[in-house]
């Protein structure tokens, strides 16, 4: 499969990098895109568990509705071959319609008895999005200048970061007001309102040529050539492991929070200044890369998450925040290198189904993290549990530095 790019960028500087991005068209059409699917997602993650809550008065099955978005990351790998079969912008238009679609279903839901319909919708809404980010990265990787793309992956975590500010607030009033189906037909709404972001797209795609091996074999290939890759296969491990302490981390906010003698409600402060550090981070990640190098800019970050998880120990106010300011900043590091080295370093027939297990790769282990930390928190002493993670993010950006790499650009 070709892509044509449709628009060449002048110019070289890190302080322009942002402007060029946000200048040209496609770029800036696959961040409204972003901005106004993510506003829609991020409302739904909350409203969803509120709703289950608010019908079954169980903790438990509230907690389902993330676990149900996020299974289907474990057939990953599966899923992106989709996007290696078929044009990249028509598939983001159908499944964006799709599931603009399945979610007005979600009306019909009312009781605890029809609460499986609303399980199915979020199971196949997140395989819808691993579909769709396969998709995305495989056509911004043709469509966006190959100096620009950390720039755009940087501006792209700004955007989903600073949705997951205001969203979530409004996802919750909207729910109080209206009830959940409201919230479902918001988010039906941003999934038109991005088809039609992302139909304005200008970009030629030929047909990709009829595949030679059947769908087990194309999935393999893509597995076999990410963990063949000595660049990508360091990244992709490194952000696993820190993905895994960062669900680790998550779990214990509200411990952190009854050490610092507040109520719960104060997760919010601690969330809105890690989402700054993450919007901050975002802006600086296209010059950082490209001074730093993506091995370098990862384990930069990761180190500095490390050093911010290990800080929460303390209880002090200052001390919470400043750690989250820079956890904000530093878990998002590993991931734009990671996801930039995939989109430079494969090719473009192969890389639908290198972007989709790369992800399965390093988010599958956020929610084997979250799960874990529910247990470890019960069970273990914070200034014991977040030094050990520290220690062990350390350990992985130390390992990250070591590895031996035979490409200039992997640095």
């Amino acid at each position: 499969m070709t892509t044509a790019r449709v628009k060449r960028s002048a110019g070289t500087g890190d302080r322009c990098s942002v402007l060029r991005v946000l200048r040209d068209r496609d770029a800036g059409l696959y961040l409204a895109g972003v901005v106004v699917s993510g506003f829609g997602t991020s409302a739904l993650w909350l409203a969803a568990g509120v709703w289950v809550k608010d019908l079954t008065g169980s903790d438990g099955l509230a907690a389902l509705c993330m676990l149900a978005m996020w299974a289907p990351t474990l057939a990953g790998p599966a899923l992106g071959t989709l996007a290696d079969r078929v044009r990249r912008r028509p598939l983001l238009i159908a499944t964006s319609l799709l599931m603009a679609g399945v979610l007005l279903s979600l009306c019909a839901v009312g009781s605890p008895d029809t609460l499986w319909l609303l399980f199915a919708v979020l199971f196949v809404y997140g395989a819808a999005g691993v579909v769709h980010d396969a998709a995305e990265s495989a056509l911004v990787a043709a469509a966006v200048e190959p100096d620009l793309l950390g720039d755009f992956n940087g501006l792209r975590m700004t955007a989903n970061e600073g949705m997951k500010l205001v969203a979530p607030l409004a996802g919750a009033g909207l729910y109080a007001a209206y009830g959940g189906a409201s919230v479902a037909l918001l988010d039906a709404a941003t999934f038109v309102l991005a088809t039609g972001l992302y139909a304005a797209l200008r970009v030629r795609e030929t047909p990709p040529e009829r595949p030679a091996s059947n769908w087990r074999r194309r999935t393999a290939e893509g597995a076999r050539y990410l963990w063949g890759h000595p660049g990508l296969r360091p990244l992709v491990l490194a952000g696993g492991v820190t993905m895994l302490c960062a669900g680790v981390n998550g779990a214990t906010t509200y411990a952190v929070v009854d050490t610092l003698g507040h109520s719960p409600t104060y997760a919010g402060a601690l969330y809105a200044v890690q989402g700054a550090g993450s919007v901050l981070v975002g802006l600086l990640a296209g010059p950082a890369l490209r001074r730093l190098g993506g091995r370098w800019f990862a384990t930069a970050g990761i180190a500095l998450f490390a050093v911010a998880v290990t800080a929460r120990a303390a209880p002090y106010d200052t001390v919470a925040l400043a750690s989250s300011a820079a956890i904000g900043a530093g878990l998002p590091a590993v991931l734009i290198a990671a996801l930039t080295r995939v989109q430079h370093a494969t090719p473009g027939p192969l890389l639908g189904r290198v972007t989709a297990t790369a992800n399965s790769l390093v988010f599958t282990p956020n929610v084997l993290g979250l799960a874990a930390g529910a247990a470890l928190v019960e069970l273990t002493d914070l200034r014991l549990l977040l030094p050990t993670m520290g220690a062990v993010l350390l350990a992985t950006a130390l390992t990250l530095t070591l590895t031996p790499t035979s490409r200039p650009a992997d640095q």
